[in-house]
């Protein structure tokens, strides 16, 4: 008997990253094209797309992660004027700063603004983006303020010593769901004036 209850338990702890890859696999991603790959960060090109996104006073990543994700996911769980439930996506992008601090999902590409139910929660709102170039530099693990501020030090570094400007605010993507443990993927993004 217990060495049956030990088997299961090595089986499931076994079958789990099996199950997160595959649910991970089939989530939708924000399209982007790489137009410049250098060793430590890349530009992309992100074109215009449609996300739900809130607003907080949050200062913050352990402020904003939390509440804001519970009011989106709300939203795409059903949380909106005809119950419809909306797949989710990623990355999921945060903003922190010291004056209005955003969270947003991207919505699936067969969404834009004219289709997507109206969110129950007035403090939800749906826009489209502008297209734009970003440079990105990735990370590993469970993202935390200090590795936010680590990474966009360390990308701005990158950019200035290629003689890259950029503008704006520097931005988290977060790629996996709270319960992946295993094969992280977070990023710092920031605009850039590219030609």
């Amino acid at each position: 008997m217990k060495t049956t209850i030990i088997t299961i338990i090595i089986a499931l702890f076994a079958l789990f990253p099996a199950f997160t890859s595959m649910s991970i696999i089939k989530t939708e991603k924000q399209k982007y094209s790489i137009v410049l790959k250098e060793k430590e960060f890349e530009i992309r090109f992100y074109p215009s797309t449609t996300i739900a996104i809130i607003q907080s006073n949050a200062k913050t990543y352990k402020e904003l992660s939390g509440p804001g994700f519970r009011k989106l996911a709300n939203y795409i769980f059903g949380g909106n004027e005809s119950e419809t439930k909306i797949s989710m996506t990623s990355p999921v992008q945060m903003d922190i700063n010291d004056s209005v601090s955003s969270m947003s999902f991207v919505m699936p590409s067969g969404y834009n603004v004219n289709n997507l139910p109206k969110p129950n929660d007035p403090e939800i709102k749906i826009i489209n983006t502008t297209d734009e170039f970003v440079a990105a530099i990735e990370f590993g693990g469970f993202a935390s303020d200090k590795d936010l501020k680590f990474y966009s030090e360390k990308l701005q570094k990158l950019l200035r010593d290629k003689g890259i400007k950029s503008y704006g605010h520097y931005r988290f993507l977060g790629y996996n769901p709270p319960f992946q443990l295993f094969g992280r993927r977070n990023e710092i993004i920031v605009s850039v004036n590219w030609k």
